[in-house]
């Protein structure tokens, strides 16, 4: 079954744990000057390796990327810890020993900016070098912009994930609807166009906008904008950045358009869970959805009926040529700085990233979107139709992400919160309450440092 890279089950729980993982962080920082890469990656060694897949399929996958490096690299041997959550991550970058990890994975991109800055893991730069590889030749924009901070480069990515836009033909075909919407204005005429109702009830929702409405998440929305979170010192601006104005404006006129978040609410109520058979799109509750590579695999293991269609997400009307964009993101990979097998551990980390066979079959097993741009055209990639949208997406190189913080990604929890607020009426002056959030981002990234 298909499942999304990035932890996105865990965002909720974001806010309680952030300033427990920066403090444990803080705890791991050496400094890059305090890492050692003198070992002989040629003499037998084993490193740790700690990820985060679980199910049957995924470790699967992961042993064969693992059995692949071990026949290219017989000297080092591979043991893999799996399903390690990022708090365990978090406490064992703690340490050192025999026991503790060398090499480690987190679905989550908003680690990105603490491991980087705590100097938690290791500065890959100087290993990208001596590796003769050049990192903007090697791997899709995006996926380069969320694996390092201010300078830093102590991730690589490890497979991706791309958001773009599911429709039911079947209700598209019955609402005369000839083709997937390019611009916002036309997604908003056709989500309005594919809602039935009944009373005071819905039958069919074109869309569910809501910002709980699973990945109806702000950050989702706004890349359509292509925004920039942060100036060149640091600070916040999404007062200043119109993109954020216009997409909350847009975003609470959807709302409005479909019924009022107070009905909208009401029927989201009766949604089945985001992961599960009874997913909305499903079961054909909404005619489309913002979602996803993962969500074609889960469509299929829940036995849905209706033809399903793939398209990029609309863009601002004025931005139109820039058709085919969206938001980027995936699993991270770095190097302990406590580890006292660096090279070997690179080793590893290079397979893993950057030789295209490895990433194209790590890809196919693990059905996610390949993180190098030579994966990404690769014959021996396995992807239908519909799958090779997202892989579009990915290598489209307007396509975008959320920027990494010292903090956790608290900005992007701090940001969702604004976002309820505002669509649900409780916030009233948007310019006010943007103005607002950045000076609270500021105090929480200033915090975090």
């Amino acid at each position: 079954m298909l499942r999304p890279t990035r932890a996105r089950l865990t965002r909720a729980c974001a806010a309680v744990t952030a300033a427990a993982s920066i403090a444990l962080l803080a705890g791991a920082c050496t400094g890059q000057g305090g890492t050692r890469a003198d070992d002989d990656p040629n003499k037998p060694v084993t490193i740790n390796f700690w990820h985060g897949w679980s199910a049957p399929s995924e470790v699967k996958a992961v042993n064969a990327a693992i059995a692949g490096f071990e026949k290219a690299h017989p000297a080092i041997h591979v043991h893999a810890v799996a399903n390690v959550n990022d708090d365990k991550v978090n406490q064992a970058l703690r340490t050192s020993g025999p026991d503790a990890p060398d090499v480690i994975s987190s679905f989550s991109t908003d680690n990105v900016g603490g491991f980087c800055h705590s100097g938690a893991l290791t500065d890959l730069t100087p290993f990208l070098k001596k590796s003769g590889i050049d990192p903007r030749r090697t791997f899709p924009k995006p996926m380069l912009d969320y694996t390092a901070y201010q300078g830093v480069r102590c991730t690589l990515p490890l497979l991706g994930d791309a958001y773009g836009l599911y429709y039911n033909k079947d209700a598209f075909k019955a609402a005369g609807i000839q083709e997937p919407p390019k611009t916002w204005s036309q997604f908003k005429a056709d989500a309005v166009k594919l809602t039935k109702t009944s009373g005071d009830k819905y039958s069919q929702l074109g869309f569910m906008p809501d910002f709980h409405g699973y990945e109806t998440r702000p950050s989702h929305y706004v890349a359509q904008w292509n925004p920039v979170y942060f100036d060149a010192q640091g600070k916040a601006q999404l007062a200043k950045d119109p993109s954020f104005g216009k997409m909350f404006t847009f975003q609470k006129d959807l709302v409005d358009s479909l019924g009022g978040y107070a009905k909208l609410e009401k029927y989201r109520n009766t949604f089945g869970d985001e992961y599960g058979s009874k997913n909305p799109f499903h079961t054909g509750q909404v005619a489309m959805s913002l979602d996803g590579e993962w969500r074609l695999g889960m469509a299929e293991a829940a036995g849905v009926k209706f033809p399903i269609g793939v398209a990029p997400l609309p863009v601002p009307d004025d931005q139109a040529s820039t058709y085919g964009k969206g938001y980027i993101t995936g699993t991270i990979i770095g190097v302990a700085a406590h580890s006292a097998k660096q090279n070997a551990a690179w080793e590893f980390v290079k397979y893993l990233t950057t030789d295209t066979d490895a990433v194209v079959n790590f890809a196919n097993g693990i059905h996610n979107v390949p993180s190098t741009l030579a994966a990404l055209d690769s014959p021996k990639l396995v992807a239908d139709p519909g799958f090779r949208t997202f892989l579009d997406i990915a290598r489209n190189p307007r396509s975008s992400t959320t920027p990494a913080s010292p903090n956790g990604g608290q900005y992007i929890t701090s940001m969702e919160d604004f976002a309820y607020s505002y669509e649900s009426g409780r916030t009233t002056d948007l310019a006010g309450g943007l103005a607002r959030l950045d000076a609270q981002i500021d105090r929480d990234t200033a915090q975090a440092k």
